[in-house]
């Protein structure tokens, strides 16, 4: 036998499992059922329950409103990001942390109450230090320390007399 020269082995179709066909060529053909794999989520169940707990923190400690989203924002990622926050039950006291990964987009926003007590500087800060930690691949980590430089900037809530 010449190198590359296949051997054609003889295959008993009755000994081929359900779903499974000897075609003209001698090949062997199955059919099997789809199994969708579970979603791969980005978080796992500790990193989630560690994530809760900063967004908790940020709000307790300064009166503001932290929520993060995460997902596509679109070509117009600012204008997109401005649109959610708009849509949190207090806008001026709210801060959104949008990312998108596949984007590689992060924006910060925030109201009239919350900027006054983040400014840009602040804001951009947080981004960087997110970013750094998403470059390696910590996503929750990123996140987690961005609300956690936010948290120290903008201060504890005003007290209510």
């Amino acid at each position: 036998m010449a190198t590359g020269e296949l051997t054609r082995v003889e295959v008993d179709p009755s000994t081929l499992p359900a779903g499974a066909a000897v075609t003209n060529s001698g090949r062997v053909s199955a059919a099997k059922m789809y199994e969708p794999h579970a979603p791969s989520l980005p978080f796992t169940p500790v990193q989630l329950s560690t994530l809760d707990e900063a967004l908790t923190l940020a709000g307790r400690t300064t009166g503001l409103d932290f929520s993060v989203y995460l997902g596509g924002l679109g070509q117009d990622s600012r204008a997109r990001a401005e649109e959610l926050h708009a849509s949190t039950p207090r806008p001026a006291h709210a801060v959104l942390i949008a990312v998108s990964p596949g984007e590689r987009v992060v924006e910060v926003v925030t109201g009239d109450e919350s900027h006054r007590r983040l400014p840009d500087r602040a804001a951009k800060l947080a981004v960087m230090s997110m970013i750094a930690s998403f470059k390696e691949g910590d996503l929750a980590g990123g996140l987690i320390s961005g609300l956690r430089m936010l948290t120290d900037q903008a201060g504890h809530a005003p007290r209510q007399h």
